[in-house]
């Protein structure tokens, strides 16, 4: 990894280190140009307000994210999520509630305070078929076909080795598993110094890919079926959207 791309990943690192402290504290954090102050494209208010009551508001208040990516993914009674770039775990909870008992959902974040708010989180909510690891999106610690479902809100756009992110994510998920991902993406015309006029790296902008480019990143890593539909502007020519792909399922010998 580059000194640069370091420096980036230890600036994001901070920056949420950061946020989840304050929420501990009793504050709150969102994703977005402005980092701790919330507003109608970044945060809690994505989520209807039955999801809303279902979490912790310390759950709430760590909310990061530019949309909702546990309706996205459409889970199911039994499956197998995993969450990448977890943070205080509202879309684990949501994503474990939705699954049931027979399921579970893991959520993977880098940051030390993040997983204690996360854990701390889950013991509020009483969740029992929960896990939260550390680690990295781009090296992800599970083995390969474990999960069913990836999902993740607002984090791939904050990746310093974003071709790596797809990879994991297509190497741990099973033939015929799918993702359902919420994320800032560029329109295609906008080039990346553009982006970055428009917003700071850890604020979710300037690291965002365009449509074309998420694709062709998707598609380089194996994934088919892939639907990209921006939802709401977040900047200028900059819009959340939710990211639906599948790894084609094993083909019969």
């Amino acid at each position: 990894m580059s000194e640069q791309s370091t420096d980036l990943r230890e600036t994001v690192r901070r920056r949420y280190a950061a946020t989840a402290l304050q929420v501990a504290e009793g504050g709150s954090g969102c994703c977005g140009p402005q980092p701790v102050e919330a507003d109608d494209n970044f945060g809690s208010t994505l989520y209807a307000t039955d999801e809303r009551d279902a979490v912790p508001t310390e759950a709430l208040a760590a909310s990061l994210g530019c949309g909702n990516p546990t309706a996205v993914a459409e889970l199911r009674e039994g499956e197998r999520v995993l969450d990448l770039g977890s943070g205080g775990g509202i879309d684990v909870l949501l994503s474990a509630r939705r699954v049931g008992p027979t399921g579970k959902a893991y959520g993977l974040d880098m940051t030390e305070e993040m997983l204690a708010l996360a854990l701390a989180n889950a013991e509020r909510a009483g969740a029992t078929n929960v896990e939260f690891l550390k680690g990295t999106i781009e090296a992800i610690p599970l083995p390969a076909n474990t999960v069913d479902v990836v999902i993740s809100n607002c984090v791939i756009n904050l990746s310093v080795d974003k071709p790596a992110v797809f990879a994991e994510t297509f190497r741990v998920l099973r033939p015929g598993g799918r993702i359902g991902v919420s994320d800032v993406v560029a329109e295609d015309t906008l080039t990346p110094g553009q982006r970055g006029e428009r917003g700071d790296y850890v604020g979710c902008i300037a690291g965002a890919l365009s449509f074309a480019e998420y694709r062709s990143g998707l598609e380089a890593a194996g994934f088919t079926d892939i639907v990209i539909t921006p939802t709401h502007s977040v900047a200028d020519g900059m819009h959340s959207a939710l990211v639906r792909a599948t790894k084609p399922p094993r083909q019969p010998k």
